[in-house]
C-alpha cells in the first residue's frame, strides 16, 4: 500500500516540454501504478492543454502549486535544470516523494542543498537516469555482477547527438555545456559499472559548429578516465553524428566483453548493387522511449512499496562533480584529481 493507504500513486508533473509531454503520457495511461492528478507549466496555455489532452484533474502556470496541492502523493520534475533546487527543497519540505531528472542542479553547491533538504526530512527522492532502466544496459549489469566478463579493466563509452542544440540550450549558463549536459549520463554510467573516478583529462574543441563557441560551448570531447582502482575509461562525446542518434557503451572485462546499444532502428536491411542499407536512431525519445517508462514505474513501485531509491541525490552528486572535473580539465589542459572538486568549478 502506497500514501494514505492508496495502492495507486497520485502524480503532480511538472515541466511539460518535450519530455514533459511524454511522462504526462506514461504516466496517465501506460503505467498501472499511477494517475496524473496534476500539471504544472508556466508557459501559457501549456498546463491547460496538457491537462485536457490526458483529462488530468488539475492544472497550475505555477510549479509550487503543485507541491501545495494536498491531492498530489508525489512530484515528477521534468522542468529546466535550473528550477530543480527550489522545487526539490520544497516537495521535501512537504514531504513529498520526487523523481527528478537529471542532472540535479548545474553546480555541485545547489546539490548540496537540495542533499541536506532530503537528508533533513528523509523524504524519498530518485533521480532520474534513464539509461540503466535501458535493457541493454541493465542487462550488461546483471553480467558483470554474475562474472560473465570477469573483472571489468576498461570502460568506453560513446554518446553522439545527429544535431547541435539551439545556442540558447548549449550555453553553458543554461545547460552547464556539453561536458555536463551530454557526458553526466556516461560518467553515471561509467561509475555504476566500475566505481569511483580517481582523476580525469579532457580535449575537447569547437569543430563542428563555429557558432557554438559564440556561446561558450564545444561540440566535440573525449574524457580519459582513471577509476579509484586503477581501471580506465574513455567517454567521447559529440554533437554532430549527423547519421543518427548513436549511443553505445564497451566494457572490456579480464574473461570477457560487453557491447550495449544499436544504430539500426526498424529491423529491416536493404541490399542493392554495391550497397547494404539501414536507417539509424532519429533521437533519444525514440532510443530510450521504453527506459522512460520503467523508469517511472520504477519510481512509482519504489513509493508505494516503501523501497530504498535505486539512483539517489548522491548519485547525481558524484556524476555532475565528474562532469565539473572533466569541464575544469578541458579549460585547464591538466588532469583533474575528481576529489579535489568539491564546490562549483566551472569558468565565468
Amino acid at each position: 500500500m502506497g500514501p494514505s493507504g492508496r495502492i495507486r500513486l497520485n502524480v503532480g508533473l511538472i515541466g511539460l516540454g518535450r519530455l514533459g509531454r511524454v511522462y504526462a503520457r506514461d504516466l496517465s495511461s501506460r503505467i498501472a501504478e499511477t494517475r496524473v492528478v496534476a500539471v504544472a507549466d508556466p508557459a501559457p496555455g501549456v498546463a491547460e492543454a496538457i491537462a485536457a489532452e490526458f483529462d488530468v484533474p488539475r492544472h497550475y502556470a505555477d510549479p509550487m502549486a503543485i507541491i501545495e496541492d494536498g491531492g498530489v502523493d508525489a512530484i515528477v520534475i521534468v522542468s529546466p535544470t535550473a528550477t530543480h533546487r527550489d522545487l526539490v527543497v520544497a516537495a521535501a519540505a512537504r514531504g513529498k516523494p520526487t523523481l527528478c531528472e537529471k542532472p540535479p542542479a548545474l553546480s555541485l553547491d545547489e546539490v548540496a542543498v537540495m542533499k541536506q533538504a532530503i537528508d533533513r526530512t528523509g523524504v524519498f527522492f530518485q533521480l532520474g537516469f534513464m539509461r540503466r532502466f535501458d535493457s541493454g544496459y541493465a542487462a550488461a549489469k546483471k553480467q558483470i555482477a554474475e562474472g560473465t566478463i570477469g573483472r571489468p579493466l576498461v570502460f568506453k563509452s560513446t554518446s553522439r547527438d545527429p544535431f547541435r542544440p539551439s545556442l540558447e540550450y548549449a550555453n553553458p549558463k543554461s545547460s552547464g555545456g556539453m561536458l555536463i549536459d551530454m557526458g553526466i549520463h556516461d560518467f553515471d554510467l561509467a561509475r555504476w559499472f566500475m566505481g569511483d573516478v580517481a582523476t580525469v583529462h579532457t580535449v575537447g574543441a569547437t569543430i563542428a559548429y563555429p557558432e557554438l563557441a559564440t556561446v561558450g560551448d564545444i561540440d566535440n570531447a573525449v574524457v580519459s578516465l582513471v577509476f579509484s582502482d586503477g581501471t580506465l575509461g574513455a567517454v567521447d562525446l559529440s554533437r554532430s553524428g549527423i547519421y543518427g542518434y548513436d549511443i553505445s557503451t564497451e566494457i572490456l572485462g579480464s574473461e570477457g566483453t560487453l557491447r550495449i546499444g544499436y544504430l539500426r532502428q526498424t529491423p529491416v536491411t536493404v541490399l542493392t548493387k554495391n550497397s547494404v542499407a539501414h536507417d539509424t536512431v532519429p533521437y533519444f525519445m525514440e532510443r530510450f522511449r521504453d527506459a522512460y517508462t520503467t523508469q517511472l514505474q520504477d519510481f512509482a513501485r519504489n513509493v508505494l512499496h516503501e523501497r530504498t531509491p535505486p539512483i539517489t541525490i548522491d548519485d547525481g552528486m558524484e556524476s555532475l562533480r565528474i562532469g565539473v572535473a572533466a569541464t575544469r580539465a578541458h579549460h585547464t589542459g591538466r588532469t583533474v584529481m575528481v576529489a579535489d572538486v568539491t564546490s562549483e568549478a566551472l569558468p565565468a
